[in-house]
Parts: structure tokens; sequence; C-alpha cells
């Protein structure tokens, strides 16, 4: 028979469990053996573990009062993490189905491609400090994020990985919307990655590049794809490709895609009506004959008030017509033109050209060598007046320069009105918002990595990183939270709920009003 005694030892006081026995003369005795103490602050019992799991094992588990088993070296021991951020990440995950694409195509792995992605939106420092940040916050369970298990996860993901995701999340992102598809350049130091070319860089950095093409939804503004091309290949060249692959990730579902006026060709347009699923928006360079006989067509009547349109606070003229195109196919073509625009330009221009204009007169032989002042201004030699030289306008070119200001044209062969067409068109800024996302937000300005495989899946892991965020930003315009706080100070409010953890027990700290309002702002379960 056993029974639990204590006993004072100076300040504090010991728990002994005592078994009575006989010995070999049957005498009464007693044995002791510590079990635990009494806690100087709640005065509850603390067992030790060992006593309590040998009472389970004999089947009389001890009854312990809550919280009895903390004593000051538990709490001690015990780990804070950050836990608001990574909860969001993770249900925002959930709620789009991105978490469900990620455990379909790499279930191995897919743990740690979605913490290194949540680390990116959270903190957009280098892989190097994502081991210390895997430690102070809570997170998926994928062990130490050290800059080795990082880099050796960037070589081992295949491509075929990649590619089932975009198929899965193709799939997934199944709304009829249009597509916004634009190209940009991420500069490289690197000399191993085959796809580093010199070619037109949209940041004006004088290094080689890789060319990454995205496409984003217009109404989700979420991402939906994503490619990459060598560096020296021109955004026309590349259109094909991008949607023979996007179609054989959502199959025979339709497609809608909006262009710049970089992508527009006569190859391309044709190739395009071939697409018999693909409906498409292309905007159409002055370059080509297309687009300036349109304009000549309505220059004369199209600024009048029944051919003006209102959208949001803007006004435009525009006029639509129906066109034929090789004479196998209809064409919708959309005139545009906007008087202030026209107006705004032509200011600008004279005022810059008037500045030239006095800088050749102070400093004509700087002037002569000057690009600028060549294009606009004629200068000549002179003996009639002081300085010797002439400078006059060339008015010929700022003709040249302003004939098509205020102007745009869009070609589409889905039967829309002029102003929808439009919408859609001004639309496709979400990719490039997307492209600012990825090279600010998620520091992907620079390749930083030097191996073929490691550069597509650092690019593929950013992209899991832009679903996060685009879907963190349209939430946020949606419920106006930016009247409150930009993302990173959403961000940082969720930091600040931390999660205590005490011998195994998870101790969630209280949430704020603030951090309730974040919430239930995204729909989301505040945790528990």
């Amino acid at each position: 028979m056993s029974s639990i005694v204590h006993q004072k030892v100076g300040k504090h006081v010991y728990l002994y469990e005592s078994i009575s026995y006989r010995n070999a003369e049957g005498k009464p005795r007693n044995k002791r053996y510590p079990v635990g103490k009494i806690d100087p602050i709640t005065g509850k019992p603390i067992y030790k573990p060992q006593y309590l799991e040998r009472m389970a094992d004999m089947g009389h588990p001890v009854s312990l009062p809550e919280q009895s088993t903390f004593s000051l070296e538990d709490i001690q021991r015990s780990k804070i993490r950050e836990h608001g951020t990574f909860h969001l990440l993770h249900q925002v995950a959930d709620k789009i189905g991105l978490l469900g694409a990620l455990q379909k195509s790499m279930p191995k792995h897919w743990k740690e491609v979605f913490v290194l992605a949540s680390y990116m939106v959270v903190t957009a420092d280098p892989f190097l400090y994502c081991e210390q940040w895997v430690a102070d916050a809570e997170c998926l369970p994928v062990g130490s994020m050290s800059s080795q298990r990082i880099s050796d996860l960037l070589r081992t993901l295949t491509a075929e990985q990649r590619q089932n995701f975009y198929h899965a999340w193709c799939h997934l992102r199944s709304e009829q919307e249009y597509l916004a598809l634009d190209i940009t350049s991420i500069s490289s130091y690197s000399q191993l990655i085959d796809d580093v070319e010199w070619g037109y860089n949209r940041n004006n950095d004088l290094l080689p590049q890789i060319n990454l093409c995205l496409l984003m939804g217009e109404k989700s503004r979420l991402p939906v794809f994503q490619t990459i091309y060598s560096g020296s290949l021109k955004d026309v060249s590349t259109l094909d490709t991008t949607l023979s692959q996007l179609k054989a990730f959502v199959e025979d579902k339709p497609l809608r895609i909006v262009l710049d006026k970089g992508f527009f060709s006569n190859r391309n347009i044709n190739e395009m009506y071939e697409r018999k699923h693909l409906r498409w928006i292309v905007a159409v360079p002055f370059t080509s004959n297309l687009a300036r006989k349109n304009v000549e067509s309505e220059r004369k009547d199209i600024d009048c008030i029944t051919k003006t349109c209102v959208l949001s606070s803007d006004s435009v003229r525009a006029v639509t017509k129906k066109r034929s195109w090789n004479s196998k196919h209809q064409m919708f073509v959309h005139v545009f033109y906007n008087p202030l625009k026209a107006a705004k330009s032509r200011e600008a221009l004279f005022a810059h050209v008037a500045k030239l204009k006095d800088f050749a007169l102070q400093e004509t032989e700087q002037a002569l060598q000057h690009k600028e002042c060549s294009k606009y201004l004629i200068i000549r030699r002179s003996s009639s007046t002081d300085t010797r030289y002439t400078v006059s306008i060339r008015k010929d070119e700022l003709q040249k320069q302003l004939s098509y200001a205020g102007w745009m044209v869009l070609v589409s062969n889905d039967e829309l009105e002029a102003k929808e067409a439009l919408t859609v068109y001004r639309e496709k800024d979400v990719v490039e918002k997307g492209f600012m996302q990825l090279k600010s937000s998620l520091n992907l300005s620079r390749l930083r990595v030097h191996s073929n495989e490691r550069m597509f899946n650092k690019t593929f892991v950013s992209f899991i990183s832009l679903i996060l965020l685009s879907h963190i930003h349209q939430a946020m315009l949606e419920q106006d939270l930016y009247r409150k706080m930009t993302v990173k100070q959403m961000l940082l409010t969720l930091s600040k709920l931390r999660l205590q953890e005490i011998n195994g027990v998870r101790i969630l700290f209280p949430l704020t009003k603030e951090q309730k309002e974040i919430f239930k702002a995204f729909d989301i379960k505040e945790p528990a």
C-alpha cells in the first residue's frame, strides 16, 4: 500500500511515495521514493513524469490539477513562437486550394515549398535567414531550413512536379475570366544558367537576364501560370509557345487572354485564330498599317458626344467596327481617342522642345552632339548671328510625334462593346502589379542562384508566394483594409500573436482587437 507524504526541506516541500511493507521478521516498515514537489507559487503538486507514467501503466492514473505539471523550470524551458502570420497564410492557402494543389503535385516536398514561400511573403529576405525564421515562427513541421537544406530542395524539385502543379492549379482556377499575359526580365550575374542571355532589359540593368512570362486572372487577380524564356528572345516570338503550354494544362476549357502591343504581329494573330477555344484582345502598335488606317478613318468624326464613353472618372471617344482579316476571319477593331491625354502629350512635347531650343542657343557645341536636339532641332552655322549659329524647330517631327497622341487601337475576336473591351484591357495592369510584387515585395529583382534547376525552382517558389500575396492584396482592397494599414503593417500586427508550448501543451496568447478584425476581413477562423 502506498501514499503521498509531504516533507518540508528548507523553503521547499517535496513529495514522496511512501510504500508500507513487512521485513523478514514480520515488522512493518516504510520505503520512500521522491515523486515531485509543491509549486511554491500555485501551491499545487508537480509530479515527475516517470511517476505519472508508472501509475498510468499500473492502471491508477493520477488526476492532476489544471497546469499542475508546469514548474518554473518548465516555463523557462518553454518555446514562444510567432503564430499569427503563418496561421493566416496557411488558412488562405487552404481556402483557395493552393495547399491541395501542392500536396497533389509534390507529396514529399510540399511542406518545405509552402514554408519557404510563406517565408518570402512575410520577410522578403534572402533564403539565408529562413532557418532562424522557422525556429521563431509557428509553421509546418519541416525541421531546420538551413541554407544547405534549401539549396538541396531547389535542386531536388523536378520539372515534372512543377508541371503537375501548374496542371492542378490551372484546373482549379477555372473562372471564366480574361488572363493578362506579359513578360518581364530578371537580371543575373550567373554564367552557369543556360537561359541567362543579353537582351532588352526592362529594368535598365547592364546585365544579362532571363525573361519571365506570367499570366494572371483579371477578376480573381491570382497568378495562373508562368514560364521562362531565354533573355535574348523578344516578346512577340514567345506567344505561340506560351499558349501551347497553357492549353496543355487547361485542356479543352475556353481561354481568354489580353496582350499588350509587344505581342502583336500578323503571324501571332493568324496563330491565335487557329485556336478554336481562344478569345483574345490585343493592343496594336502604330508601326502597324492596321492601327494607322483605322485611326485615319475615324480622325475627323470621332470627337463628338455620341461617341463618348465614361470609365470611372475618365472619358474617351470610342468606335467599334467589324473588319475582315485575311479574308477568312472577322475581327472587331476598337478605336479610342482621349482628348485630354492628347492635349497633355502636346503640352509636354512643346515644353520639352522649348527647353531643348534654349539649351541649344546657350550651349550650341554640346547641343550638336545631343540626340534629342538633333531629333527636334535644325542647327546651322550662320555669320549673321552673334552665336554664329541659327536654331529652328523641326515642325514635321513634332507633327509626327503628336499624330497618334491620345489614340489607341485594340483588336479582338471576341464580340465586345468598345467600353467593355477597354475595361478588360485596362485591367491588364494586374500582371504588371504582379511583376512589381515579385521584384520588390518578394525580392526577385535578381536570381542569386547559379544553376538551371535552382533557377527554375526559385522562380517556382516565388510563384507560390505571389499567389499568397495576390490573394492578400485583393482581400485588403475588397475589405478596405488599406485605409488602416499596409500589407507589411498587417503582417507585423499578426506576428505579435504568439503561442507558447510548455511540456507539449500549446497556449495561445490573447488576440487583440486589430488581429480579430484582420482574421474577420479575410473570412478566416481565429486560431484557438
